[in-house]
């Protein structure tokens, strides 16, 4: 995948532009099935796959509070497209400038002079321009005199049966409220957060004789508190693991932290970054009494994460 960080980069139109536009946090099943009916078309047509989005986020400019948090960074982003098989990403740096672009201006001097649109495959609830003026039917009164078609997908519907589509909101509700096999399910993976080791306040493997690597976030989004079973990803390799996404109650720190006991593992990382993708939360985290009783819950904890991985 040919990746565009700039609009200025493009230097002449794709051969048979077929182009789908949109944030794409999460890149979940519903961002999956617009890139691959967008390869569909393009195959067809002997032309270009692209996806266009936006860095940063369009509401980080135009809202400066209030935000929600990212599912995923761009760098994670821009991976999964990857893997869905599309030609080219266009990422565009997204500012005030870009965001006072009528849509006028962005259909035919954007898209169709400069990348060479012949298809966009859109929702049913795509807008775009400034305060958002552009809409599916304006796109398709365009499409006759510029040569393009309009393809509305349809929306994919929540996994068996529950209400609604598929949304980053309600993934990112689901990931909040340690959600984790309902998020996998609208994901069409398992939730990751990514991070580098650093040094804890070593109380895992010298107090607790169970050593854990503490992780510095790289990610917003991150799971509700509690006790999960992850795999984590460490270079090209995989490991199963325990996370532990709190504020260690037991010994009254109040700081915040997340830290992964990495099943039958003793390499030392620090310094490494590792990415740690959330199979199934355990339970809550818990206040104990005494350092003992903190093991024993821990030794369980890893005893039932084995049972979740063998099944």
């Amino acid at each position: 995948m040919k990746i565009f960080d700039h609009l200025d980069k493009i230097r002449e139109p794709f051969k048979n532009a077929v182009i789908t536009i949109g944030n794409f946090d999460g890149v979940h099943i519903g961002h999956q099935a617009l890139f691959h009916e967008v390869i569909e078309k393009a195959e067809a047509i002997d032309g270009t796959s692209i996806a266009m989005t936006f860095e940063p986020h369009p509401i980080r400019v135009l809202k400066q509070n209030g935000h929600p948090p990212l599912i995923t960074l761009y760098e994670q982003k821009a991976e999964l497209i990857e893997r869905t098989g599309i030609d080219v990403l266009i990422c565009v740096p997204f500012n005030k400038a870009f965001a006072s672009m009528s849509a006028h201006q962005f259909i035919t001097d954007l898209l169709v002079k400069r990348i060479g649109m012949k298809a966009i495959v859109v929702g049913k609830d795509y807008s775009f321009g400034k305060n958002r003026e552009g809409t599916i039917d304006m796109m398709k009164s365009y499409a006759p005199d510029y040569g393009f078609e309009v393809i509305v997908a349809n929306w994919i519907k929540t996994p068996l049966g529950s209400a609604g589509r598929i949304s980053s909101t309600r993934i990112r509700e689901l990931v909040i409220d340690g959600q984790m096999t309902e998020a996998e399910k609208m994901l069409g993976r398992n939730y990751q957060i990514r991070g580098r080791v650093v040094t804890g306040r070593d109380r895992g493997g010298k107090l607790l004789g169970i050593p854990t690597a503490n992780i510095n976030l790289h990610d917003e989004l991150c799971p509700k508190t509690g006790i999960y079973a992850v795999t984590v990803e460490i270079e090209d390799r995989q490991y199963n693991g325990v996370a532990n996404i709190g504020y260690s109650p037991t010994f009254e720190d109040h700081e915040f932290t997340v830290e992964v006991h990495i099943l039958d593992f003793n390499a030392n990382i620090y310094g490494e970054k590792i990415r740690v993708n959330f199979i199934k939360r355990i339970r809550d985290e818990i206040k104990f009494s005494n350092i003992s009783e903190l093991i024993e819950q821990i030794k369980m904890d890893i005893a039932a994460a084995r049972e979740i991985f063998s099944k």
